[in-house]
């Protein structure tokens, strides 16, 4: 709800591009973006989406969302191919190589322990963090959030912060809990190995971090909430965002307004 209680606000989520900004609502996603020559654009569509009753249960529903995610960005790439997707940038391909053998020298090095698991995790996020830290990608994550705070708050962007309480960066810490004490309990007790075991302990720890991050939003003001949130925004606030210019900014306000227009009929 708004402010003054009056007009229902729209579920709105994001990603962060390279060279502008991705919000996407319930039904309808929209891109802002700014070409080599520094024009403007802003571009729109329907979202693909999973529907049906196993879509919306428990522990299935956060891959469904997961998956619908995924589906999003050829989608986009296809409509708008001057739209630059994260992993596009060479700095984050490269963090995401360094990151893979960070973890597979990490997990080559002794018994595949709960302790082993998590130093492979935590070396494995290491790259990532430098590849974003100072980056355009970070400014438009910034973005991202302001132009999204500042819709719920009935503000501008510019005075939001770069903060903010939905960012999947929440997720990191418990899917890798959840992931490791999956690992964990697949070997040890369950006896199993290989591609198919990480696979799953992998999937169940998606299913078991989304309730989770549904739970602390239900219950955003306990302190079991505020502790679940509390390593996504010190992420966040180090070198997951910075500050965006106010020519980026603008980027988040025109795909702020498109997705909005989308959504309007259909969430009056």
């Amino acid at each position: 709800m708004s402010a003054n209680g009056d007009t229902p606000k729209v579920r709105l989520g994001g990603m962060a591009l390279r060279n502008g900004l991705l919000v996407h609502g319930p039904d309808h996603w929209a891109v802002g973006f700014r070409t080599d020559d520094g024009r403007l654009v802003v571009e729109s569509g329907e979202k693909p989406r999973i529907r049906g009753r196993l879509a919306d249960l428990p522990g299935l529903r956060g891959l469904a969302r997961l998956g619908e995610a995924f589906a999003l960005l050829p989608v986009i790439k296809r409509r708008v191919p001057e739209v630059q997707l994260p992993f596009e940038d060479g700095k984050v391909l490269a963090a995401m190589v360094g990151s893979s053998m960070l973890t597979a020298a990490a997990r080559r090095g002794g018994r595949r322990t709960a302790g082993n698991e998590l130093l492979g995790a935590a070396l494995g996020m290491a790259p990532t963090a430098l590849a974003l830290r100072d980056s355009q990608l970070a400014a438009y994550h910034g973005v991202e959030h302001k132009a999204i705070a500042g819709y719920e708050q009935d503000t501008d962007a510019a005075l939001a912060s770069k903060e903010h309480d939905r960012c999947g960066s929440n997720l990191v810490a418990p899917l890798i809990l959840s992931t490791v004490a999956g690992t964990v309990l697949l070997r040890s007790v369950l006896g199993m190995r290989g591609p198919l075991a990480s696979a799953t302990a992998t999937l169940a720890g998606v299913a078991v971090s989304v309730e989770m991050f549904a739970w602390s939003e239900r219950h955003r003001e306990t302190a079991l909430a505020r502790a679940f949130r509390r390593p996504g925004y010190e992420m966040q606030r180090l070198f997951a965002t910075r500050e965006p210019t106010a020519e980026q900014l603008d980027v988040g306000r025109a795909a702020l307004a498109e997705i909005l227009r989308c959504e309007a009929p259909q969430h009056p």
